[in-house]
């Protein structure tokens, strides 16, 4: 990417820890949810990957009750898992720009990642 280029996707994001039990049910509801990296693992890559200004916009943030049917219907018990899933999955932009080539080491750019 030159420099000054922008990366932007939307994809789907978790928030904090969800242990992987409960990916699996989610699975069940939507897809790219059990391969969805937690918010910080995202900001870590980017910059590992020498993005700076890396920003992650929520565009919607998923309760349980986005869920609740489908999951009831397959068997889940929703209620057991509801306090581990509720508001832990989003829909993101997620965006960084690459810096000039010579601001890419770890003590670079000022501190101006993330």
């Amino acid at each position: 990417m030159k420099p000054g280029g922008r990366f932007a996707v939307s994809d789907v994001v978790v928030r904090g820890t969800v242990p992987d039990a409960v990916r699996q049910s989610m699975l069940l509801w939507v897809g790219c949810i059990a391969g969805a990296l937690e918010e910080e693992d995202y900001r870590a890559k980017l910059a590992a990957a020498c993005f700076i200004s890396i920003g992650i916009e929520p565009t919607r943030v998923y309760s349980i009750e986005d869920a609740r049917q489908f999951l009831t219907e397959a068997g889940v018990d929703v209620d057991a898992i509801a306090p581990q899933v509720d508001g832990r999955f989003m829909s993101a932009f997620i965006r960084g720009t690459k810096p000039n080539p010579t601001c890419c080491g770890t003590d670079c750019c000022g501190g101006a990642r993330g």
